[in-house]
């Protein structure tokens, strides 16, 4: 269920590039969208599986794919707003059915919380075999969602609610977007002031600090440690979702999990869950 929801919220939008013509229209081209959307993550998890992190994406790459992919949504929900005449003629809906697969396998450019963390299932695998079914085994279980939206896009794609419809997507273009400028540490780069804990007591030894993983964030939000000295960030799962994968230090880490960071400098470091749309801070003082 975890999947399903926060898949389809993040990679859905490529959905409105089969309904902004007529043509789109076809409930054919859905099936090929989670064709191609099969496919891509198939092969990804045997690769993973074959070797390992070395093909997975590091989080700048990531981030970078979110924006592009927020900046596509937006570009389908105006087209899908702009309501034009269907006139073409049979044979130009063609250059759709290969567009549609194409699309289904961008989704696997547009990381989803749990999305990552089957990732990672396919890459401690150690097998293609084992990746792939893995991967491929996610993508059938949120295969229907993906369909039923791709219905309710055709049907509401012949009506006024069209224009609504690609309101809401413009939405989660941005929303997308912005959590992969949040992921790329290009907006969010510092806590609140209000947030900001007292310093930790002085000290030589290694620190301990505990984050808590929710499906709302990370709890305390801002963390304090002492400059200077070893700490290990224990990060304790409450619920599955977003935040279970974390990306800190440059590298991304299913939880739970304990991260041992070398000493730092005064000043704040800054974590995101795996889509970046979840940060939390370490303030070292």
């Amino acid at each position: 269920m975890a999947g399903t929801a926060s898949c389809t919220a993040a990679q859905g939008g490529l959905l409105m590039g089969l309904v902004d013509h007529c043509h789109g229209r076809d409930p054919a081209l859905v099936g090929w969208f989670l064709a191609g959307r099969l496919a891509s993550y198939t092969t990804a998890g045997a690769l993973l599986g074959l070797l390992g992190s070395a093909v997975s994406l590091p989080p700048a790459a990531r981030a970078v794919l979110l924006v592009a992919a927020g900046l596509t949504v937006i570009v389908f929900a105006v087209r899908l707003m702009r309501r034009g005449h269907c006139a073409a003629a049979p044979e130009a809906g063609a250059p759709s059915r290969y567009k549609a697969p194409l699309l289904g396998a961008a989704t696997i450019l547009v990381p989803c919380g749990v999305t990552l963390g089957m990732e990672m299932i396919a890459i401690s695998s150690g097998s293609p075999v084992a990746g792939a079914a893995a991967m491929a085994g996610f993508v059938l279980g949120t295969a229907p969602a993906f369909a039923l939206l791709g219905y309710v896009l055709r049907r509401v794609s012949r009506t006024r609610l069209a224009r609504l419809a690609g309101v809401v997507a413009i939405a989660a273009g941005l929303w997308t977007a912005g959590a992969g400028l949040t992921l790329g540490g290009w907006i969010g780069g510092t806590p609140p002031a209000a947030s900001r804990p007292s310093p930790a007591a002085p000290g030589s030894g290694e620190q301990i600090v505990t984050v808590w993983a929710t499906r709302e964030g990370y709890r305390p939000a801002v963390v304090a440690a002492r400059a200077g000295a070893p700490v290990e960030v224990v990060f304790k799962l409450v619920d599955r979702g977003c935040t279970g994968t974390v990306t800190i230090g440059g590298r991304d880490v299913a939880l739970p999990a304990t991260v041992r960071l070398p000493p730092q400098p005064k000043g704040s470091l800054r974590y995101v869950c795996g889509m970046g749309m979840y940060a939390g801070f370490i303030d070292f003082s």
